[in-house]
């Protein structure tokens, strides 16, 4: 008996693999989805603190490069411009999903993430794919009619196309694994070197010693690291932890930190604080810490000025020299982190598919015919802040065009 037969087999039921599927059954393909997970879009479900930031109304599809790192940001700009965060809200609005903006552009769902996911699987349905979870894929290969056979624990199945939609390493203990960057392998499809992205920092435990008693406490600051191209700088909360720092600030950063190098913080963004202390230095008589408090947390000043004895002491008692340092290394924190929480902690996985391997305009392989790759596996990483989701949305669509 002859294996079924599916225009397109997609691995993956997450976000992209999700709106592929429905978008290409919906255009009449006969469509199989298949994912190892017990649990649907589990990466949905938790994000955004269980409401989902699904898109960022601020996205420029003309600039990507603002808001996406990669070998080569500027690939993704074919299929940001052709499927918009408008697009994917006017989705949303067709399902009677409530949502509001929050920072920045950053869209969420009024109630749960749950509606979202209940969203592509009415989707799916209306396309009437095929799903099979969970399923585990033990075996791919081209077949020589230019199609693929795929052995799985429910049986084996026949396809035109194959879409790989199985995300990155971020947070396995939601079943993030390799099995796409294996897929590529197989096919002799160059990868870009994988790490954490958005991700908190850590730092040497007897380094971190003078702040790890500040964790739970948050700030807004300006931020910098890398580069170049690959330079970065935001300006948001940061957090302090036990391990090292976090926030939104820390997760930005993070995707443009070279290891082993600074990061540059100014934690008085909006002062400055050298001019503020030579004012307050000819008109009050406060301890420098009380003074600092105006513009930085109680807790942070009082660990501050534990640094140097010449921070300890009123304001007007204290050299012109002390309080400009002072200011200066308030305005400029030099730090260098150990490294990171890693995948378990990571919201996403910077790296992936080479893009110069794909087509933008459909996202298939150039050098093997029928195969695509969409979403996080690629190496188009996101700003925090729906750009990542925005980015599945799109490659999904461009990928179900082109089927």
């Amino acid at each position: 008996m002859a294996a079924p037969h599916f225009d397109a087999v997609i691995l993956g039921a997450g976000a992209a693999g999700l709106l592929c599927a429905a978008l290409a059954g919906q255009r009449g393909r006969k469509v199989l989805l298949i994912d190892h997970a017990p649990k649907v879009a589990e990466k949905i479900r938790i994000s955004g603190g269980g409401r989902c930031n699904f898109t960022n109304r601020l996205l420029d599809p003309r600039a990507p490069q603002q808001h996406y790192l990669g070998a080569n940001p500027q690939f993704c700009r074919s299929a940001l411009s052709r499927y918009t965060p408008q697009d994917f809200i006017a989705l949303v609005a067709r399902h009677g999903i409530a949502f509001h903006e929050k920072h920045k552009g950053q869209l969420f769902c009024d109630d749960s993430s749950e509606q979202i996911i209940a969203m592509l699987l009415a989707e799916c349905a209306d396309g009437k794919v095929t799903h099979w979870q969970p399923c585990g894929v033990q075996q791919i290969a081209a077949t020589g009619s230019g199609g693929y056979g795929i052995a799985t624990s429910r049986g084996a199945v026949t396809a035109q196309r194959l879409i790989v939609a199985t995300g990155g390493l971020s947070i396995p203990k939601i079943g993030a694994s390799d099995f796409g960057y294996r897929i590529a392998r197989q096919f002799g499809i160059a990868l870009v070197a994988q790490r954490p992205g958005l991700v908190p920092l850590t730092f040497d435990a007897e380094a971190w010693k003078p702040y790890a008693a500040l964790a739970g406490l948050s700030l807004p600051v300006r931020i910098q690291a890398g580069s170049g191209k690959q330079r970065g700088r935001f300006d948001e909360d940061l957090l302090f932890t036990h391990r090292g720092l976090s926030g939104p600030a820390i997760l930005q950063i993070s995707s443009y930190w070279p290891p082993g190098t600074a990061l540059a913080i100014d934690l008085a963004p909006e002062t400055d604080l050298r001019a503020a202390l030579q004012e307050a230095k000819g008109q009050s008589r406060k301890q420098i810490a009380n003074l600092l408090a105006q513009w930085l947390p109680a807790r942070l000043a009082d660990a501050w000025v534990q640094q140097r004895a010449e921070w300890q002491r009123p304001v007007n008692e204290a050299s012109d020299k002390a309080l400009a340092q002072l200011a200066d290394r308030l305005s400029d924190w030099q730090l260098t982190p150990s490294g990171t929480e890693g995948y378990k902690k990571a919201e996403v996985t910077l790296g992936g598919i080479d893009t110069r391997a794909l087509s933008q305009q459909t996202m298939e392989a150039t050098a093997q015919p029928g195969l695509h790759f969409i979403g996080e596996v690629v190496d188009v990483t996101g700003w925090l802040g729906g750009y990542n989701f925005q980015w599945a949305w799109a490659s999904a669509y461009a990928c179900a065009q082109a089927l």
